[in-house]
């Protein structure tokens, strides 16, 4: 009994001389991932108009509007076009300022002689995620303005630059400007390039011009389904679309300034 009282009282001294032992502290909370932006899909079943070149009113019957990134989305399911690989042909005056990430041959800038407008210089990571920061600043504004979607047109003015540009170049940069657009909370259209399954780089649908006339339509909707917004600039190529697509695409067939009081009809 000694022995076990001894044995007792020096595990209390040893308690007393240390005190209680400090508890372990909670393991702090894992930061909660933020939630992606909730991104609005291009709607199915209902017609599209094309806006471009200025607003004017909206038919009921239809459900998506197209218009420029500077004009005010129509209240529909809205979507922002961005050039985001030319320059328009009204802001050369600020890309002066931004000359290097302008596409040049001996010393001037690459036309695209349809439109007047400029490449731009994809062939470096840095200049891509240059470019995609001004695109994305651009974006921003739509997703601010009220817009659920941008199209982003000359995905393929690789192939009007006379070689100096790749596909490989244009697709690695499609994939920045595709993240800012999910990152401002916008689905994101792909624009040209028919054949490209650019659901793979994210794209979420296509706009597409005059795919019935150059018999592209299938390859988008192969890719996308029914979230095609096709549109037209010939009767002859409008009427065989709506022949063959008109009960699955919305397809608008406009003047090809796509102006105010221009042409306007729907399938």
């Amino acid at each position: 009994m000694t022995i076990l009282l001894r044995l007792l009282a020096l595990a209390l001294g040893l308690a007393l001389l240390t005190g209680p032992a400090a508890a372990a502290p909670d393991p702090a909370p894992a930061p909660s991932p933020e939630a992606a932006p909730d991104i609005a899909p291009l709607p199915v079943g209902t017609d599209a108009d094309y806006q471009l070149g200025g607003a004017r009113p909206v038919p009921a019957r239809v459900g998506i509007v197209v218009r420029d990134r500077r004009a005010e989305p129509a209240g529909r399911y809205d979507v922002c076009y961005v050039n985001a690989f030319q320059t328009q042909p009204d802001e050369h005056r600020s890309w002066k300022k931004r000359m290097h990430l302008v596409l040049r041959s001996k010393g001037e800038p690459v036309v695209d002689e349809a439109w007047g407008e400029w490449l731009l210089d994809l062939r470096t990571g840095a200049k891509r995620a240059a470019l995609a920061r001004i695109v994305g600043r651009w974006v921003d504004r739509c997703a601010a303005d009220g817009y659920e979607a941008v199209e982003y047109d000359n995905l393929d003015s690789f192939t009007r630059s006379g070689g100096l540009l790749s596909r490989r170049q244009a697709l690695a940069y499609a994939r920045l400007v595709v993240a800012e657009a999910h990152e401002a909370g916008l689905a994101v259209g792909q624009k040209n390039l028919a054949g490209l399954d650019g659901s793979r780089i994210g794209f979420d649908f296509a706009v597409t011009e005059e795919c019935s006339r150059y018999r592209e339509c299938g390859a988008y909707v192969a890719a996308y389904g029914r979230r095609v917004v096709a549109v037209e600039y010939r009767r002859q190529d409008f009427r065989r679309g709506c022949r063959q697509w008109g009960d699955r695409l919305p397809m608008v067939l406009r003047d090809l300034d796509v102006s105010p009081k221009g042409v306007r009809r729907f399938c």
